[in-house]
């Protein structure tokens, strides 16, 4: 039951007061105030309670005011049933939406995480492990995440044509410093049914000159992404500007690292320089990002 607030308990004695006088001084019995109902959450099983879970961490959940979940998955059309792919998911920052929602919806969740055979980094390795832990420790939350690879030599992500959906979220610039991009684009064309989607979340460079084949920096033109899919059989469907960032100069001195949430004061695999002003950095947020849907034609 809530406590009155203390103006409300004062409310409560005067009125008290008045009707003893109105009765004569006869006693009356108190009157309690309606107990306040607590706010019903979301429906079980819908995308607004996938997203408000309470299994999420705190730290992920602060994360969605920068990247939108349920508008984002609503722009790629996620439903329930479906077939989904995520490619690279790392520590399941979207699985851990994913798998709950389409656990309790009749569907089904591929997670293409690193390639780790021989000769894999013992960072990937360990990455996947955990995921593996993680999604695989609660079953009755998650349902059954099936695990596949994407890599360089890795085979088909899911049997072909069986995708419904498949989401590349900021991992095209990775593929692009690894040459793998196009083989992500012919692997997810492969993955869909005809009509799937792709949706494809990335870090926006601004137009102009020559993209940087390695994406060093870790933004991407937006024409050039589209071309990577046009190249492999996609139809451009939408875009949608829900995870832009217009305060996003994109100069950054260790690329799109510099900016929350990696933080990064030196350059990538060297030590933190504690000198180095974030101040300007932090004020930006997270990057500035293209929202992108395209279709495997029918």
């Amino acid at each position: 039951m809530s406590e009155l607030s203390p103006w409300a308990s004062r409310r409560g004695v005067i009125a008290g007061v008045s009707a003893l006088v109105l009765a004569g001084c006869r006693r009356e019995p108190e009157k309690k105030a309606p107990a306040k109902q607590a706010p019903a959450g979301p429906p079980e099983g819908s995308l607004e309670w996938a997203v408000a879970g309470a299994w999420r961490s705190p730290s992920d959940r602060a994360r969605d005011a920068w990247r939108h979940p349920k508008e984002t998955l609503e722009f790629f059309g996620l439903a329930p049933g479906q077939t989904v792919v995520e490619f690279w998911p790392g520590a399941g920052w979207w699985t851990e939406i994913l798998a709950p929602y389409l656990a309790r919806n009749k569907g089904t969740l591929y997670a293409a995480n690193f390639q780790v055979g021989a000769g894999a980094e013992p960072a990937q390795v360990e990455i996947v492990d955990r995921f593996r832990k993680r999604f695989g420790s609660d079953k009755k939350l998650y349902g059954e995440v099936k695990m596949t690879e994407f890599g360089p030599t890795s085979g088909p992500v899911v049997p072909a044509g069986t995708a419904d959906l498949v989401m590349f979220m900021r991992n095209l610039h990775n593929w692009m410093a690894a040459g793998i991009a196009e083989k992500a684009f012919a692997d997810a064309f492969a993955a869909l049914k005809p009509g799937g989607v792709l949706g494809i979340e990335q870090h926006r460079a601004d137009i102009g000159g020559t993209q940087d084949s390695a994406a060093t920096s870790g933004y991407v033109q937006e024409p050039y992404v589209k071309q990577l899919a046009a190249e492999a059989g996609f139809a451009f469907v939408a875009s949608s500007e829900v995870n832009a960032n217009p305060k996003d100069t994109k100069d950054h001195p260790f690329g799109v690292w510099t900016l929350p949430p990696q933080r990064l004061t030196a350059p990538r695999g060297q030590p933190a320089n504690p000198a180095f002003d974030r101040s300007k950095y932090d004020a930006i947020g997270e990057s500035d990002r293209m929202t992108l849907k395209f279709r495997k034609p029918a």
